[in-house]
């Protein structure tokens, strides 16, 4: 079933939750032992992220620097597919403009047709350390509807030269992210919604918020998006603080508010492990009150914060 019919289908709020794949020369046991960890909170599906290349820099010994790219973080297909083979469990792999040109994201659409994964997330992602604005990468994409674009062709079997596949299986179906508290590029909420509507137009079937922990900041958005037209499932994604240092952290990475009921409790607290407690019950009164608003599904974001999740799991499903 398509992640949206999950969703539909749940006969309460779904349960998911997002994983990173692993650094290039590790295990992928610390993955199966997350999705161990939350597999007894019955996830409808789960999300494995998709990472760019960067640049790094090798010292040669005569004062000269060689620079290559490297991609940390490979293997979401892989990752997506074994998955799905373990667990029996609808994947969700992340789909970039950062990083891909045309031709390697055709190649990524093929290789996840033949694993029959056919639920993606299309995201533009997040601009090169290096870089000062988004740049694509070659012929790639400055935006996720030209993206979006892309996959449409692909599903109707056009292939990015224009030429027509020979044969066509199941047409691909994804979600796209949307920001509560506007993307941090967007001038204003109104040309963030502006773009928000032409995905949903493109064809995305639900939106997945970035993380946030002020509800009131996600039901304005929600009210907000619902005036606009958009009519698609509004996905909250949330994560519980875990570190003092998140403080400053989350809103310099993420360009979100934090509370300031939850900044004077954590500011109370002499370590991380008493921030974690604060951080768990936090976010068990916010998943809460966005179950008691009917909110379809609850999205995870695990990384570095999985014992919290099954701890908040645990309380609320």
């Amino acid at each position: 079933m398509r992640v949206i019919d999950l969703i539909h289908h749940s006969e309460k709020t779904a349960f998911s939750f997002e994983i990173l794949p692993p650094l290039k020369g590790t295990s992928i046991e610390k993955v199966y032992q997350t999705i161990d960890t939350l597999r007894e909170f019955d996830p409808k599906y789960i999300n494995i992220t998709t990472h760019r290349s960067e640049y790094v820099y090798k010292e040669l010994g005569n004062g000269l620097f060689q620079r290559s790219r490297l991609r940390r973080r490979p293997g979401t297909v892989a990752v997506a597919a074994a998955i799905q083979n373990k667990y029996d469990i609808t994947v969700v792999p992340h789909i970039l403009c950062s990083g891909f040109t045309r031709e390697e994201t055709e190649y990524v659409l093929l290789d996840l047709q033949f694993l029959n994964i056919t639920d993606l997330l299309v995201l533009r992602g997040d601009k090169a350390k290096h870089e000062t604005t988004f740049k694509p990468e070659g012929d790639g994409y400055y935006h996720a509807i030209e993206l979006q674009e892309q996959i449409n062709n692909f599903n109707k079997g056009i292939f990015v030269d224009g030429s027509e596949m020979k044969a066509t299986t199941t047409p691909f179906s994804y979600g796209v992210a949307c920001y509560p508290e506007k993307h941090e590029e967007a001038p204003n909420m109104e040309s963030d919604l502006y773009w928000l509507k032409r995905k949903v137009e493109a064809g995305a079937e639900y939106a997945v918020t970035q993380l946030f922990y002020d509800n009131e900041k996600y039901f304005r958005f929600v009210e907000r998006v619902k005036a606009a037209g958009i009519n698609v499932p509004i996905i909250p994604g949330i994560k519980p603080l875990k570190k003092l240092s998140q403080l400053s952290v989350i809103p310099k990475t993420f360009k979100v508010d934090l509370p300031d009921a939850l900044v004077k409790e954590v500011t109370k607290c002499k370590n991380d492990e008493e921030v974690t407690h604060v951080g768990v019950e936090w976010c068990v009164a916010q998943c809460r009150e966005l179950m008691s608003y009917g909110v379809p599904s609850i999205h995870f974001y695990s990384i570095g914060a999985v014992d919290s999740i099954k701890e908040v799991a645990k309380a609320i499903f």
